[in-house]
């Protein structure tokens, strides 16, 4: 409800505004039965004639909200509040008790017209009353005019004061309004980014575990289809390493649905999962990998073991897929404040200018996925080669304090 405003009046809020105005029609219901009552107790001779305009104002009173829907039209609204006070002036000229009904009009007024307007038409309204009521008592004091000009003056101060808090109390609905449309978006928001950092995590584990193994398993066969019929051992031989190749790409898949620690890391340390995993690199595909360790090593948090033995795992897939090498070797090494994993081989190597273009079937996101795991740690990751040079890639990751427990990174 805005007085100032030139559109329609809107409807008030509920439930304290329908408490209010339907005080306010009791009390003009009230009021005009007391001025018909008391005309009839004292024995006026135009008693009939005050129930009748009584009545007659009331009529039109509850003719407004039932009928009119004042609150649609500010133009009918103040027809009608203007239908309202010339009855009441009518009752007034008959009978000076319709004075009390002009205190109920003042909330009237102010609520359906303007301020400018509401203020004038309390002002003419408690101007009649004044006068109408010294006219009754053939006599005027100052009395006569300040019950009515203090009754004008309490309504307005009310009303003022009841639209300029239901404005603060809109104004901070609004904001309520804007501050949960804002934590929707929000939640939407990180909603979007966990769904993407999930879809990033599974491709990542995809890669490295499931790919990487049926890539293994694929040239396993392939080799034992080569070696058929001539050398049906060494054929056998590559099937068996095919079908452990499967059992551990089962055991990861596993893993990767419940989320749980690489089986290469259970029961063992990092650098024991590394030796492992050259060992069985060299054993399954024609290439001679060795493990070296550096340093004295320190335990690691869970997310830095499982990062830098997938980084390993994606570093030798690459090497046995892509670079037709002979020899790789696995450094791990432990200098103070960080951790380091180095791979390196005497493979083909490639033009490392042409990373940033490379796609996913051609390696690209084997090594993006590699430098993702080791941002994710704070680390980094540097690789470097040339055509006929072989590759060399190094990830580094900064040791958290003792005191301090590293954010986990997701497997």
């Amino acid at each position: 409800m805005n007085s100032t405003s030139s559109t329609p009046v809107p409807a008030a809020p509920a439930p304290v505004a329908r408490a209010l105005t339907w005080c306010l029609h009791l009390l003009v219901v009230g009021l005009l039965g007391l001025a018909a009552g008391r005309a009839a107790a004292d024995g006026l001779p135009h008693a009939g004639a005050v129930a009748a305009v009584a009545l007659l104002c009331g009529v039109v009173y509850a003719a407004g909200p039932l009928v009119l829907r004042v609150r649609r039209s500010r133009r009918t609204a103040a027809l009608w509040s203007a239908a309202v006070g010339a009855v009441w002036l009518a009752l007034l000229a008959l009978t000076a008790d319709a004075v009390w009904v002009a205190f109920p009009l003042y909330f009237l007024q102010l609520h359906l017209l303007g301020r400018r307007a509401g203020l004038a038409a309390v002002a003419a309204t408690a101007a009649a009353a004044a006068a109408g009521f010294a006219a009754h008592q053939d006599a005027f004091s100052p009395a006569m005019a300040i019950g009515p000009a203090l009754g004008a003056a309490v309504a307005v101060a009310v009303v003022w004061g009841y639209q300029a808090l239901y404005r603060e109390s809109e104004h901070r609905r609004r904001l309520i309004e804007e501050l949960t449309a804002t934590r929707a978006d929000l939640a939407a928001a990180q909603h979007t980014a966990g769904v993407l950092a999930e879809r990033e995590r599974l491709a990542r584990e995809i890669h490295d575990t499931l790919a990487q193994g049926l890539t293994s398993i694929q040239l396993l066969l392939r080799a034992a289809e080569r070696a058929l019929p001539a050398r049906p051992e060494d054929a056998e031989r590559h099937v068996v390493q095919a079908r452990r190749a499967a059992v551990d790409n089962l055991a990861e898949a596993r893993r990767f649905v419940a989320a749980l620690t690489p089986p290469a890391l259970e029961g063992t340390t990092l650098a024991g999962a590394l030796e492992r995993l050259c060992a069985t690199t060299g054993a399954r595909h024609r290439l001679t990998a060795h493990f070296h360790l550096s340093g004295t090593p320190v335990p690691l948090p869970t997310a830095y073991d499982v990062a830098l033995l997938r980084i390993a795992q994606s570093a030798l897939a690459n090497t046995v897929r892509h670079a037709g090498a002979t020899t790789a070797h696995l450094t791990l090494g432990y200098a103070g404040d960080h951790v380091t994993l180095a791979a390196d081989d005497d493979g083909a190597g490639f033009d490392t200018d042409r990373l940033s273009g490379s796609a996913p079937a051609d390696g690209g996101f084997g090594l993006a996925a590699m430098r993702s795991r080791a941002d994710s740690l704070g680390g980094s990751l540097t690789v470097e080669s040339a055509p006929g040079r072989g590759t060399a890639l190094t990830a580094r990751l900064p040791l958290p304090p003792p005191a301090e427990t590293p954010p986990e990174a997701r497997p």
